[in-house]
C-alpha cells in the first residue's frame, strides 16, 4: 500500500512541481490548500481566492484528492497579532519564520497526521535527512533560514521535493509537465497579503504619526511618517536630502523619534555580538567554541561566529542588525537553527 502525502499546494510553481514529482515517486497525494488570510487591505485585494483556484486547478489536473484548511483564526492570532506586536515595540520581525512554525509545521503538519496523512511535503527550497535540516542545492533560493523554527518532530515527517533542484530547472519542468500554474510569476511582499507592501499594511492596524529623524549630533534633519516604518541600518526612503546618505541606528518608540547617522563608522550601526532571544535549536544545542557561520538576515552573508549560552561571538564586525530579525546558525549544510536578535 503506497503511503500518503499531504501536499501544501499553494497555487504556485513549486507546490505543483512539487505533488507532481510525489504522484511520479508512487505516493498516495492529498493536494491542500491553506486558507490563513482573506482579508483585503489598502485597496488591494487579497489573491486567496485566485490562489485557490490554480490550487485546485492543479490537483484536478494532476488527479488528486484536494481539501483547503482554514487556519485564518489561529494565523491571525499567531502570526500576524505577534507581527503587529513586534513593530509595535519598535522591532522588525519576520512573518514567514512565524508561519513556517506556527501554521505549515505544525497546524498544517498536526491536522494531516490526524487525517492519516505518513508525510506533509511543501515546495521550500531545503533539504531534510533523519530530522535534520539541510540546505538546498540552489544557494539563492534555499529557505533553510525561514524554516529554523521547525521541530525535528515534523522534519522526520516532511519531504522537500525541490530541495536537489534549481529554481530554472523547476519552472522548466512546470512547462514540460504543461502545468496550469506554469507561466504564474512569484508572489512577493508579505507572506499572506499579496502585492501589499508593509507599510500600508501595518496603516490599517497601527495608529501612527509624523515625528522627528535626529541626527548623531542631536540636530533634527528631517521628519517621517512613523517610527514603526523604519529599520534600523535603512538608507532608503527618508526623505532626507543633500550631502552624505543617513542610516537608521535607532528608534524611541515612546517618543516616536527615529535616530540617524551620515557616520558610516558610527558604533551604533555595527556589532561584533549577537543575543539570541528565544533560541531554538532543532536536533541539539550548539558546542561551545566551535567555529560556525551564521546569516542574519535572508539571502544575508555567511559569517564565521562562535556560540555561547545564547550569544553569538562574531569573527567580524557587521552592519545593521535588526532586532527581531532572526541569526540563523549553520555548520557546512546543516542548519541547526537560531534565535530573534534582540
Amino acid at each position: 500500500m503506497s503511503q500518503i502525502v499531504f501536499v501544501g499546494l499553494s497555487g504556485g510553481v513549486d507546490s505543483s512541481v512539487t505533488a507532481a514529482r510525489l504522484i511520479d515517486e508512487g505516493y498516495d497525494v492529498v493536494g491542500v490548500f491553506m486558507k490563513n488570510w482573506a482579508q483585503d487591505i489598502a485597496g488591494w485585494e487579497c489573491p486567496w481566492k485566485e490562489d485557490y483556484r490554480d490550487a485546485k486547478r492543479v490537483a484536478v489536473q494532476l488527479g488528486i484528492e484536494f481539501k483547503m484548511f482554514d487556519f485564518q483564526k489561529e494565523y491571525r492570532e499567531r502570526v500576524v497579532d505577534y507581527m503587529l506586536e513586534t513593530y509595535k515595540r519598535g522591532e522588525t520581525p519576520n512573518p514567514d519564520v512565524m508561519c513556517n512554525q506556527e501554521i505549515k509545521f505544525k497546524m498544517f503538519f498536526d491536522l494531516a497526521m490526524e487525517q492519516g496523512a505518513d508525510f506533509i511535503a511543501t515546495g521550500h527550497y531545503a533539504r531534510t535527512k533523519n530530522g535534520r535540516l539541510l540546505t538546498a542545492k540552489d544557494g539563492f533560493k534555499d529557505q533553510t533560514y525561514f524554516l529554523y523554527r521547525v521541530e525535528e518532530e515534523a522534519l522526520k515527517k516532511t519531504l522537500f521535493p525541490l530541495g536537489d533542484s534549481l529554481k530554472k530547472d523547476v519552472k522548466a519542468e512546470a512547462k514540460k509537465r504543461g502545468l496550469v500554474t506554469a507561466g504564474k510569476k512569484e508572489s512577493m511582499g508579505i507572506c499572506f497579503v499579496g502585492k501589499v507592501g508593509i507599510k500600508d499594511f501595518l496603516k490599517e492596524f497601527v495608529q501612527t504619526k509624523p515625528g522627528p529623524i535626529v541626527d548623531q549630533g542631536g540636530v533634527e534633519v528631517g521628519v517621517h511618517d512613523g517610527a514603526i516604518f523604519y529599520t534600523i541600518g535603512q538608507r532608503q526612503g527618508l526623505g532626507i536630502g543633500g550631502g552624505l546618505p543617513f542610516y537608521v541606528t535607532g528608534k524611541d518608540m515612546q517618543s516616536n523619534t527615529v535616530f540617524v547617522t551620515s557616520d558610516i563608522n558610527d558604533e551604533k550601526l555595527w556589532s561584533s555580538v549577537i543575543k539570541l532571544e528565544s533560541p531554538h535549536w532543532i536536533n541539539q544545542e550548539p558546542v561551545p567554541g566551535k567555529n560556525y557561520h551564521v546569516r542574519y538576515r535572508h539571502q544575508g552573508e555567511l559569517v564565521n561566529c562562535e556560540y555561547k549560552d545564547g550569544t553569538l561571538k562574531l569573527a567580524k564586525e557587521v552592519k545593521a542588525l535588526s532586532p527581531g530579525q532572526s541569526a540563523v546558525l549553520y555548520d557546512a549544510d546543516n542548519c541547526l537553527g537560531g534565535g530573534i536578535i534582540s
